[in-house]
């Protein structure tokens, strides 16, 4: 990095790599999880909702903590470094377990792996956004790591996509009776079960545990042996306590946490109801996957709009024109009728495309949120930040699956019934419309008037950049 703050490009894709395996396993675990579970396990839908949200819980504790030690704790790798190689072997042995459960599987086995991986999670997650945030203290340096980290996601989730595409027609080969050949016994025997590939989700969902055992340990020894972390900037420590009160008295901060918590549990919100819209009220089963591959494609060719109008118009109002257009294309779904396969696949592209402003915006914003703290209290809590951001995410994702499945078993949607009244089908559309759009709103509405601009936060920056000088005049 220059003394300018400005990276290397090279920098900065390696480091946006390990997104890419993150979006691997983070949205089949609204998307494809819960069907597979009701449909194809059996389980309660209300009861595994309820897991999930238990499950999620325990970040409470580990989120806090973990960002806090991730400040703290220096070794000879880094303060960042080990705890991505300490949470990665966690991660996946429970991703494996969840997404290829043994035979016999239930609630129980459910509750404990989603436990053990999410806490991988964090000790991935968490030290890895915090990294990112201080390569750079640049406004629109953090936006472009934001960006890459997040077109490596989006990279991901179109790999995500791609694979329920290829599986599905694989499925779909083999139960018309085209069982020879090599690619065919090779998909059999890594995704199959008792010799037969199904169409169904489970085969998809093993599909995304094999490619996160690969791709996981590839990008994060890739980013640890290559990526230096930027120096530790305080030597004072402060109680996480002490830190918790100082988040309380930091606006941007707290606005957007209201944010992230609102808008994020509309997308979990529909993101869970998304797969059982499509194959019950558009009647589209057969084309989810490419539905899918349709959404993330075109996200990624949003990221470089979003980006340019995050410089021309600010982070937060680019934010809010995305949530806008996002309403607007959801709503339009909700006059959709069964087998009208093009104009859903024109609103689910639209919704796509601003899905990468949802991705990295909001966190270039905290990343900014960081310096305002910095100048209020001298030191860099950067981990903790993340972390209670982090948790912040999780929380909601798990109100919006939780709630979402929740409300859907209370309005007697069987996921196993093969039809449903007329009823049960508008309750779901109503759901899967109005959910999200309320949500998407509410967090517009606070968006709008988001206080830390460019302008002001690179007065915050250059007053920080002179107090470390005086300081470091002042020591010698």
């Amino acid at each position: 990095m220059s003394q300018s703050g400005v990276l290397k490009r090279s920098t900065i894709l390696v480091h946006g790599s390990v997104g890419m395996p993150l979006a691997v396993i983070g949205y089949p675990l609204v998307v494809y999880l819960p069907p597979f579970y009701a449909q194809e396990v059996g389980l309660n839908m209300a009861l595994m909702a309820l897991v999930l949200v238990i499950a999620r819980m325990s970040d409470v504790i580990t989120d806090p903590l973990i960002g806090t030690l991730s400040d703290r704790w220096q070794t000879r790798l880094g303060r960042r470094k080990p705890w991505l190689l300490m949470g990665m072997p966690l991660m996946l042995l429970g991703t494996v377990m969840i997404f290829m459960p043994p035979e016999g599987a239930g609630i129980g086995h459910l509750l404990v792996w989603t436990v053990i991986m999410y806490l991988g999670w964090t000790m991935v997650t968490l030290p890895y956004g915090a990294w990112g945030a201080e390569l750079s203290p640049a406004y629109h340096q953090r936006s472009r790591v934001t960006a890459a980290r997040e077109g490596f996601v989006l990279v991901g989730l179109f790999l995500a996509a791609l694979a329920p595409a290829i599986v599905q027609r694989l499925g779909a080969k083999f139960q018309a009776g085209e069982t020879d050949g090599a690619v065919m016994q090779f998909a059999v025997w890594l995704l199959g079960s008792d010799g037969q590939l199904s169409i169904g989700y489970g085969p998809i969902l093993a599909a995304m545990a094999w490619m996160l055992l690969i791709l996981l340990p590839l990008t994060v020894l890739l980013v640890v042996t290559t990526v230096k972390e930027a120096p530790p900037k305080s030597v004072q420590r402060t109680d996480w306590r002490k830190g918790l009160r100082v988040l309380k008295n930091n606006g941007p901060f707290k606005r957007m946490m209201l944010i992230l918590l609102i808008v994020v549990t509309g997308e979990s919100f529909r993101n869970a109801l998304s797969v059982f819209f499509m194959q019950h009220v558009i009647q589209i089963q057969a084309h989810i996957g490419m539905m899918y591959l349709l959404y993330f494609g075109v996200g990624i060719l949003g990221i470089p709009f979003w980006l340019i109008a995050g410089k021309r118009i600010g982070k937060h109002r680019a934010f809010c024109v995305a949530v806008a257009v996002s309403s607007l294309s959801i709503i339009g779904m909700f006059f959709l009728q069964a087998g009208q396969l093009l104009p859903f696949a024109i609103m689910f592209a639209l919704k796509g495309f601003c899905f990468a402003a949802f991705q990295f915006l909001p966190l270039s914003m905290l990343a900014d949120i960081v310096d305002l703290d910095t100048a209020r209290s001298k030191e860099h809590r950067t981990g903790l930040f993340f972390a209670m951001s982090g948790m912040a995410h999780k929380l909601a994702m798990a109100i919006g699956l939780g709630l979402s499945l929740g409300l859907l078993a209370l309005v007697g949607f069987d996921a196993q019934a093969a039809e449903h009244s007329d009823g049960q089908l508008m309750a779901l559309r109503v759901l899967y419309i109005l959910g999200p759009v309320m949500l998407y709103m509410t967090a517009f509405a606070i968006s709008w008037r988001y206080p830390l601009t460019s302008d002001r936060q690179e007065r915050i920056h250059q007053w920080i950049v002179r107090r470390n000088r005086r300081l470091g005049l002042a020591s010698h």
